[in-house]
């Protein structure tokens, strides 16, 4: 593992009080830098410890069982720098200069979502609008902006008008310093420490030698848009997975150490109890592999075909539901102490909810795969 058990022992010890008092990770997020794991996925001929996708998995599952919401917000950079290794692996060089800026010091973060915007990466109600110097200005209000207080390039994109009038997406890299206001609203019901706060483009600036892409509006198969479906999918999944995987330990060690009045016995040796631990185990052993044996296809460039989108979305779904389901069984056979903030499994269970609200969603899933089997709705 590149996160050894001291610094996770140490990040699990605060995440209570970062929950408790809705701050950003700082100290969480300074040992992290300390440990190189913001350089981890960069390659070894930049520099880099050169971890894969799936190496970086396991990193992120671990970090999420110590603290949830740290792992949220880091998952952001480590997306980026997937992003980066899935595009110089097909011997495209535009995004070589993040791997560069990582290793000075740099933390990405993403500036894609937008309120009421379902199109998520094919099309964006933000502007970009091109500069002279074959640089672009943004404009725009992205939503859920995780690490706010600690990125300093954010990777973010906006609609231009083409030629003939289409709308082509621009994709490129903005400092925090350049026509870029971060509002101070992050107060929701869990991953609280990962302050994703509101991020407005006001002529937020990405030099020429930063703009990655420039795609027609919709849906592609370009490898930057596919690297990032990837590695935002099969990442997030790895962060859920953590979660369900520490609700389970908890559950665990608490019915190992309740007694029943009734029986004189832990509650261990109730069946209805054992039947429920088992249950949700037997639920988390079936996503190891399946993230896993994803995220090898994706390092070693496998081509799916046509459902690899859907079976990507699948990855996440299915992990987040599963943990959810699974915190939740925790709670039930834990008792009520629970329920009250001070107990980990309420942060738990308050973190595991945001997975509902990531893309790809359940309904969106299960729409693509009916597309992908049956073909669209016939109008």
């Amino acid at each position: 593992m590149f996160l050894d058990p001291a610094l996770l022992a140490r990040i699990r010890e605060r995440a209570a009080r970062y929950d408790r008092d809705n701050t950003f990770f700082t100290e969480d997020f300074e040992d992290l830098k300390e440990a190189g794991y913001f350089t981890a996925m960069v390659p070894k001929e930049f520099g880099g410890p050169g971890l894969s996708l799936e190496d970086i998995t396991r990193e992120q599952m671990a970090l999420a069982g110590a603290a949830s919401a740290t792992a949220l917000a880091v998952n952001m950079h480590q997306v980026w720098m997937g992003v980066a290794n899935t595009v110089y692996r097909t011997g495209d060089t535009s995004m070589n200069f993040m791997f560069e800026a990582a290793m000075a010091g740099h933390v990405f973060a993403f500036g894609v979502s937008e309120a009421g915007n379902d199109l998520v990466l094919f099309g964006s109600n933000s502007r970009a609008q091109a500069q002279e110097d074959g640089g672009y200005t943004f404009y725009g209000t992205k939503i859920f902006t995780s690490l706010s207080p600690g990125w300093t390039m954010l990777g973010t994109f906006g609609a231009e008008e083409g030629p003939d009038g289409e709308q082509v997406n621009v994709w490129g890299f903005v400092d925090r310093d350049s026509g870029v206001q971060i509002k101070d609203d992050w107060d929701t019901v869990g991953m609280r420490a990962s302050q994703s706060c509101t991020t407005v483009l006001d002529g937020a600036y990405s030099p020429a030698e930063r703009i990655v892409r420039r795609i027609p509006s919709g849906p592609s198969g370009d490898p930057f848009i596919f690297g990032i479906f990837a590695n935002f999918e099969i990442l997030l999944a790895s962060v859920y997975t953590g979660i369900g995987a520490r609700a389970l330990e908890v559950a665990v060690e608490t019915v190992s150490k309740r007694t029943s009045k009734a029986t004189g016995t832990t509650y261990s040796q109730d069946p209805a109890i054992r039947w429920r631990i088992a249950d949700a185990a037997m639920e988390m052993d079936v996503l190891y592999p399946l993230i896993a044996q994803a995220a090898r296809d994706v390092d070693a460039g496998v081509d799916r075909g046509a459902l690899w989108f859907p079976q990507l979305s699948n990855v996440k779904s299915q992990a987040t539901e599963t943990a959810l389901r699974v915190v939740e069984k925790a709670v039930r056979v834990s008792g009520g102490s629970s329920y009250f903030n001070r107990s980990e499994l309420s942060r738990l269970y308050r973190d595991v909810l945001a997975g509902l609200f990531h893309p790809s969603d359940d309904e969106s899933v299960h729409g693509a795969w009916a597309n992908a089997l049956l073909g669209p709705i016939e109008a």
